[in-house]
């Protein structure tokens, strides 16, 4: 049995590692936010229900992820008011939320390359 605190043979040979999963980002690993990023990657804006219909989501269900996304910065929302018509909701991705996609992205490859070589 290990002792707390204790090291034993096998900890002085391979220094503990951390696993790849440690480098996803919570915030964008989630399927729609996921969606939602990627989406955003081939326009500079998209309109909400543009955006809602794309991911069949519901408008509270789009809400909510487009709030997590702008409260972690990686999304902006801009609501213009336009004179007698019904403002439309604009998001687009932010640089923070760019980078945050990259990072995301080269995590999943790493940890997808490791799989292949395993399984080959």
């Amino acid at each position: 049995m290990k002792s707390a605190g204790v090291p034993t043979s096998t900890d002085a040979i391979a220094p503990p590692v951390e696993h790849l999963a440690n480098q996803l980002d919570d915030v964008v690993h989630q399927r729609f936010r996921l969606g939602i990023l990627a989406f955003l990657t081939d326009v500079e804006s998209v309109e909400f229900t543009t955006l809602r219909k794309a991911l069949s989501l519901t408008d509270g269900n789009l809400n909510r992820h487009l709030a997590i996304l702008s409260d972690a910065g990686f999304v902006a929302i801009d609501k213009p008011t336009e004179t007698g018509r019904r403002a439309r909701t604009w998001v687009h991705m932010t640089a923070t939320g760019r980078s945050a996609l990259a990072a995301h992205v080269t995590a999943l490859r790493e940890m997808l390359a490791n799989v292949d070589r395993a399984t080959d």
